[in-house]
């Protein structure tokens, strides 16, 4: 609990910011400073007398993910010792502020060394020097302008790979031909920006003449992370939903009169709908790894690279000498619905973020699997 107190300490009378980086400043109020400490001009002094003004913010950061220190997102490199470089910048307060050059270093690059154990702490989303941060550029190239804490979200939210990989590792290759110099393309977890910008944004796998919708905008009063999420809590509020959605929940609540899934139900949310055809989308890719591949395949999203072989079909995964062996007959067809179908379910605020767009990517995946599948698609039921 100290950890967050003194760095999000509310400033009382009588106290210095004191400039984390350099300890020349102390008892300077007016030094650059990139985390702000709080400390009496003088002492001796009780720290229970001192006046924290932010209690509620730091109690409600403390009990949340992006506090928990002992999370495999902030301990996954404990024996190395060190957070790789790729991984620091949304795996520790000091790598974001290293990669963004918060803390005089050069941005854009993770300079280092960063080690574990950090958190997306206070100054990953409070360091004044944030404001300079205008722009968040995405996998795909895209560069967004962003404005204040906007960065942080944006920063660490919109996944690790667009459907530009996909599109370079599958090029000039047949459709349905297994190359085993082909490996699954992970976009990674959390991806809620990705989501968000649909389209524009670039991270799904996109088909050739398709159309997909751009960012969602909803509606002004819930235009940016902080509309929704508690900035510290990370909890969303419902309230304010139910001035447009009758629902008891943000799961119940739907956005179109007509049935997604096949089930003609309208009942219930579109998170039904995306959940139901991001099934069926996963029951499709393993029949066409066994029945087109001649490859059969598991999923396991507990471990990574999360597609393993069963090449005897028993439903048990291969395993070799170093461990569970991973998939290795993907073709270009399997490979980018299975991508498409991880950046959808890597989110799960994805019926909230952009349903229109995740709709779009789970149909047009299947509809891809169902021409060497012999599947008549319009049968099925579902929707685009």
């Amino acid at each position: 609990m100290l950890f967050g107190l003194f760095l999000c300490v509310g400033l009382a009378s009588g106290q210095a910011v004191v400039a984390q980086d350099d300890p020349a400043t102390i008892g300077d109020p007016d030094a650059p400073n990139s985390v702000p400490y709080a400390f009496p001009m003088s002492g001796p002094f009780d720290a229970a007398g001192v006046d924290v003004r932010n209690t509620q913010e730091i109690a409600d950061w403390f009990r949340s993910a992006h506090a928990d220190a002992t999370a495999e997102a902030f301990r996954h490199w404990d024996e190395e010792e060190e957070i790789t470089a790729v991984c620091a910048t949304c795996h520790s307060g000091a790598g974001f502020r290293d990669f963004h050059g918060l803390d005089g270093s050069e941005a854009g690059v993770v300079d280092g060394p960063i080690r574990p154990g950090g958190v997306v702490d206070c100054g990953t989303c409070h360091d004044a020097r944030l404001a300079d941060v205008t722009e968040v550029v995405f996998p795909s190239g895209l560069r967004h302008p962003v404005q204040g804490v906007e960065a942080s979200c944006m920063t660490c939210h919109q996944g690790r790979t667009s459907g530009e990989d996909v599109a370079e590792a599958v090029a000039d290759l047949d459709l349905d031909t297994p190359n085993p110099d082909l490996s699954f393309v992970n976009p990674h977890y959390a991806t809620a920006a990705a989501t968000w910008l649909g389209g524009y944004g670039g991270s799904g796998y996109h088909y050739e003449g398709m159309s997909y919708a751009g960012r969602f905008f909803h509606a002004p009063p819930v235009a940016s992370c902080n509309s929704c999420h508690d900035p510290h809590t990370l909890e969303v509020a419902f309230e304010p939903c139910q001035t447009c959605h009758l629902a008891d929940s943000p799961r119940a609540i739907r956005i179109a009169r007509q049935s997604y899934d096949g089930s003609d139900d309208t009942s219930k949310g579109i998170h039904s709908d995306i959940e139901a055809n991001a099934a069926t989308l996963l029951d499709m890719v393993k029949t066409y790894a066994a029945e087109v591949a001649g490859a059969p395949i598991i999923h396991d999203g507990s471990r990574y690279p999360y597609f393993f072989a069963d090449a005897n079909g028993d439903g048990a995964i291969d395993q070799a000498a170093n461990g569970p062996t991973a998939y290795e007959a993907w073709t270009p067809r399997s490979l980018r619905a299975a991508y498409n179908w991880k950046l959808v379910t890597a989110d799960p605020g994805n019926f909230a973020h952009n349903p229109i767009y995740v709709l779009q990517l789970l149909y047009d995946s299947m509809a891809d699997l169902s021409d060497p599948l012999g599947v008549d698609i319009d049968a099925m039921g579902v929707r685009r």
